[in-house]
């Protein structure tokens, strides 16, 4: 999580795990796409470093945030060791922010305890596209890169167990 001293993109490289063998799923929202592609593209890069051939990746779109519970179900049954979901939602004058946030959160959530693969929670929830700029490769560097470490360690650690 991005804080005024923690950069999302910062993070020890000597911490990551081995990818050998490792493959990984990514559905990503179409809505707000600016900032869903940057995030995906953060993703991918931070895998490929760390030794994730391209064919391994495996990328699927959604039309909205929403469905990216959906989309993580049946990506789980993939043969991938991680899917990272990756969305933006940014406050309006309704209370849809609040519903799309909360029901996404609660579906990956419960995908993330029920399925045999981790499932990593990548959505952006900000008051303002400012602050999703921020979190996309801005000044508080890029949240794909951190949910592509998260996911090599989560599967790394499924491995083990």
């Amino acid at each position: 999580m991005a804080t005024i001293t923690h950069n999302l993109s910062e993070y020890d490289i000597r911490s990551v795990p081995s990818t050998e063998g490792m493959k990984f799923g990514i559905v990503v929202s179409e809505w707000n796409a600016n900032i869903t592609g940057a995030l995906l593209q953060g993703a991918k890069d931070t895998l490929q470093k760390h030794g994730v051939m391209p064919k391994d990746i495996i990328v699927q779109t959604v039309p909205g945030s929403f469905e990216l519970i959906y989309a993580a179900s049946k990506m789980v049954q993939q043969p991938v060791d991680a899917v990272i979901a990756i969305g933006c939602v940014i406050r309006g004058d309704t209370p849809h922010f609040d519903y799309i946030c909360q029901g996404t959160t609660y579906g990956l959530a419960r995908l993330n305890t029920t399925q045999p693969v981790p499932v990593i929670y990548g959505l952006i929830t900000t008051n303002n596209m400012q602050q999703a700029l921020d979190r996309c490769g801005g000044k508080l560097g890029n949240k794909g890169d951190e949910c592509a470490v998260t996911a090599i360690k989560m599967a790394a650690l499924n491995r083990n167990i």
